[in-house]
């Protein structure tokens, strides 16, 4: 066998190797956050509160209580969360929201919602309105396009 071909089947070899040891890393992942979701389900409770502010800024600087940042990875203290400051009764405090849920969050109104911890899982609207997400804009070129196309044709 030539050097060359050796090479390939060493590559390839090492190539196969690393996709299975992501894949079984991938399994365990995904694995652990189904576990950490149904904590979050198990321990969420419904409650009523009027957003303030909602904001993505970085975890050291979201006003969270001190244990909270000292439990965190060091990388999730330099990346920005999502951080929705609410008033629960009287009391006036910073939630960290999901992603998918940061978007609906409607700002200086009163909305119900899941929470577990400081951690917003879900939102409701009040007296069973249900809060839609917002619609998102097209962007890009032929989206450009159509809408120059629909002002030429309103003209």
């Amino acid at each position: 066998m030539s050097t060359g071909v050796i090479v390939l089947i060493v590559v390839a070899a090492i190539l196969v190797g690393f996709t299975i040891f992501l894949a079984v890393l991938g399994r365990k992942a995904q694995k652990r956050q189904a576990e950490q979701e149904e904590q979050i389900q198990a321990t969420a409770q419904q409650y009523t509160m009027l957003v303030i502010d909602k904001k993505k800024m970085k975890l050291s600087e979201a006003g969270l209580p001190d244990s909270v940042t000292a439990s965190s990875p060091w990388y999730t203290k330099r990346a920005k969360v999502p951080i929705v400051k609410a008033k629960v009764g009287p009391k006036v405090m910073s939630f960290i929201c999901d992603p998918e849920v940061f978007d609906m969050v409607p700002v200086k109104q009163e909305i119900k919602a899941k929470v577990s911890g400081l951690y917003i899982s879900s939102i409701t609207g009040v007296h069973g309105k249900h809060i839609t997400p917002p619609a998102k804009k097209k962007r890009g070129l032929r989206a450009w396009a159509q809408r120059k196309l629909k002002e030429q044709q309103g003209k």
